[in-house]
Parts: C-alpha cells; structure tokens; sequence
C-alpha cells in the first residue's frame, strides 16, 4: 500500500494518533538507550561507590563504640542502596507506558480509519470489494505502527530490569561484606580498648599500694626509734 495515499485519504483524528505514535517512538528509543547505558555504568561501579562512602563514614565514627558505629553504618548503607534503586529506575515509567498503549492507540486509529473510509463509502454509493479493501487494508497501518512502537519500548524495559537487578544485587551484596568487616574490626579493637581500661584502673591500685607500704614503714621506724628522756 502507498502511504501517500494513505495520508491524503486519512483526516485529523488519524494525523493526530500517528504524529503521537511517532513521538513515543521517538521517546522511548532514546530513554531506553540512555537507561541502559547508565544502568549497566552504575552496575559496574555501584559496589566501588559503597564501599567509598562507608570508608568515609567509619572515619568519621573511629571515636565511637561498636553499637553506635554499626548502626549508622547500616542506616548510611540503606541510605544509598535506596539511592541507587532510584537512579536505576529512572526511565522505566515512560516505557512501561508506552509499551502498554501504543498497541491501543494503534488499534484506536485503526478502528477510527475503518468507521472513516466505511463513512466516505457510503456516501460515495459505492460498495464493491474493490472500493472496500483499499481504505480498510490501509486503515490497518495505523495498528502496525502501534505494535512498532511497543515493541522496542518492551525489549528496552526488559533489558533495563534485567541490568538493575543486578545492580541491587551487588549493592547488597558488598553492604553485607562491608557490616562483615565493621563487626571484625570492631572485635580487634574491644581486647585492646580493655587492655588500655585495665591499665589505667591497675595504676592508681598501684599508688595505693605503695602509699600504704610507705605509711608502714613509717610507722615502724618510730616504733624502733627510742624514746628521749
């Protein structure tokens, strides 16, 4: 069928949805490319990236006891885990959309060009096959570029799912390394934290000792020196 034909034959309705088919098209192509190509950048360095912000983090917790500084480092890490869920699904909305209703609007042209050229026949008295198979065949375009449009707007989803997953997989899979290493490190420093608190209680325990062996010998040089008359 000649689409030239086509666009002089169909009205402003069937415009209007194909001009709105092209602009999801056109959309969806390029959100689906740009999604991609930054998901599959922010899975190969979304682990690199949390492990950077949790070093900075336990710098500024050195200070403080294992309770607080597990906490906070697990708050840190859902805080940015919550992050890259959302930077990864930016995108998706639009090709959801426009795979869902780009086959619809397709058929609506589709339906709307039939009733169209059916009307034209009938005023024209004219009801042959000839006369019939030509507006409704050419009617039906409307629904193959529906089905264009959605199309590559499902594979571009798909693919963009698939590569987030991964991402929050490794993002939860170095959390879990990362609470694993603050909770060792936090398991050599606790003997060496009691040593020095041992040390520091066994030191005026010692000053006492000696000011108490001072005392006695004190005392008992008095007693052993004689009396003056």
């Amino acid at each position: 069928m000649d689409f030239t034909t086509y666009w002089q034959y169909s009205d402003l309705v069937t415009r209007a949805l194909f001009f709105l088919l092209l602009a999801l098209s056109i959309t969806s192509w390029v959100t689906g490319i740009i999604r991609v190509l930054q998901s599959r950048k922010l899975a190969a360095n979304v682990a690199d990236d949390l492990s950077e912000q949790i070093q900075v983090k336990q710098v500024e917790l050195r200070d403080s006891d294992a309770a607080t500084r597990r906490l906070v480092l697990e708050q840190t890490l859902l805080k940015h885990i919550g992050r890259y869920r959302f930077a990864s699904e930016r995108g998706l909305p639009i090709l959801g959309t426009t795979a869902a209703i780009a086959p619809f609007i397709g058929l609506f042209g589709t339906v709307w060009g039939i009733f169209h050229a059916l009307h034209n026949i009938g005023v024209s008295g004219q009801a042959g096959l000839g006369q019939v198979a030509g507006p409704v065949g050419e009617a039906l375009i409307m629904t193959g570029l529906g089905i264009a449009v959605a199309i590559p707007a499902v594979v571009f989803y798909n693919l963009a799912v698939r590569i987030n997953r991964r991402v929050m997989y490794h993002a939860n899979d170095r959390a879990h390394d990362l609470l694993a290493q603050s909770t060792e490190l936090a398991a050599t420093q606790q003997p060496s934290i009691d040593s020095k608190s041992s040390v520091t209680q066994a030191q005026p325990a010692k000053g006492i000792n000696t000011d108490k062996e001072a005392t006695q010998q004190k005392e008992h040089y008095h007693k052993s020196v004689p009396s003056q008359p």
